[in-house]
């Protein structure tokens, strides 16, 4: 099992996510584009991720060989990309992000899969694979925070393309895993797909997903808007993404003891509770502190719960398309709607309310996780 070429892979992707997420909204600032227009750019990211990984996903489970797919999706993310540094203009700025974001999307969904895949019966391992892109998130956000706060912030740029070119140099070393089952037909991948315990879940992931909308846009610009420096708002990122390794860590020993209803209740208790003191409570360190220590909770449990359950509710054949089709609800359609109502709602109403809406997403996710019927096994096995 290629363990450390895995690991390696996510952390490069992930701390591509580092230097993207926190900080990408900061640069289009610096363009003077208003709440909208930077809305509307980086929630084409989301927009691809609805898109995209169904198509790959189900390209991936034909063929049966997902790595060809990936290393040609990441050569093309870094092309995408390399538009950046050619214009400043929000045309020209849409079809770059468009661009790199339909290839870049496709990656994810695929690895996840490519991942179980090599593990087999060990998926309990994931998270110790997983744990790496945290890591690698960690490095890159801390470590962009404090250059910003020393460089211009166009060298982002540089930096971001370096991250990309790294992700396709591990690509390109990643071996496929053994050739699986042929794909189900259709008709069979339909009926797993709508049975009770799978809709809700997917359902649940969108609304978790919408809730952490605003995080994701307008995290580093509301801390910096307050007097924050970058390299506390690299610092205050780096601290939920430690929540989140320690959570992985501890995630085997959580599914063999907790039903997935308790889980996911608690993850979006947690929420309610963390977009709250963001919102309101930016002023006091502590309070961003410890809401950032949820984020443990809200992504942590919550992402690790979900890839386990689809894990274990599909089989080999459509596992590409299992988790392509959780990324495209949860973090493609439920991104892009947080990620749009709050560029709709961050000068009109001010972030207080913009953190509120995403926090009356998470109790509409609470909610419906609690009429869900309880899992009769009571916990996942992994």
């Amino acid at each position: 099992m290629p363990y450390w070429r895995l690991s390696a892979w996510y952390f490069f992707y992930f701390a591509f996510v580092g230097a993207f997420s926190p900080y990408f909204g900061l640069y289009l600032q610096s363009l003077a584009f208003n709440a909208w227009d930077i809305s509307v750019l980086l929630s084409l990211m989301q927009v691809m991720r609805l898109l995209a990984p169904l198509l790959w996903g189900w390209l991936a489970d034909g063929l049966g060989r997902k790595m060809n797919i990936v290393r040609a999706a990441a050569l093309l993310s870094v092309a995408g990309f390399v538009g950046f540094f050619f214009t400043t203009r929000f045309p020209g700025l849409f079809v770059s992000m468009l661009f790199m974001s339909f290839f870049w999307s496709a990656s994810l969904p695929l690895v996840e899969a490519l991942t179980l895949g090599h593990l087999s019966n060990r998926a309990e391992r994931y998270g110790a694979i997983r744990m790496w892109g945290s890591i690698g998130f960690i490095a890159s956000v801390t470590g962009i925070g404090w250059l910003l706060d020393a460089r211009p912030i166009s060298v982002l740029l540089w930096v971001t393309v370096a991250l990309l070119s790294g992700i396709l140099a591990c690509a390109l070393a990643l071996p496929e895993a053994r050739r699986e089952a042929s794909p189900l037909p259709a008709p069979q991948l339909l009926a797993t797909l709508r049975s009770p315990k799978v809709l809700s879940l997917l359902a649940a992931s969108f609304l978790m997903s919408a809730a952490h909308g605003p995080l994701y846009v307008f995290y580093s610009i509301h801390l910096v808007d307050h007097g924050y420096g970058k390299t506390v708002v690299g610092l205050l990122w780096s601290l939920g993404v430690a929540a989140e390794i320690m959570v992985f860590l501890v995630m085997p020993g959580l599914l063999r003891r907790f039903s997935l209803k308790r889980l996911l209740m608690f993850s979006f208790a947690c929420a309610i509770a963390r977009f709250l003191m963001i919102g309101w409570g930016v002023q006091s360190l502590l309070l961003l502190l410890a809401a950032q220590l949820l984020h443990g909770a809200t992504f942590g449990v919550w992402h690790a719960t979900t890839v386990a359950a689809l894990h274990r509710w599909f089989p080999g054949g459509q596992q590409a398309r299992a988790q392509a089709l959780y990324g495209s609800i949860s973090f493609g359609a439920g991104g892009m709607l947080g990620g749009l109502a709050s560029g709709m709602t961050w000068e009109t109403f001010g972030a207080g309310w913009t953190y509120t809406l995403g926090s009356l997403f998470a109790l509409a996710g609470l909610l419906l996780v609690w009429r869900s019927r309880e899992d009769k096994s009571a916990a996942i096995a992994v």
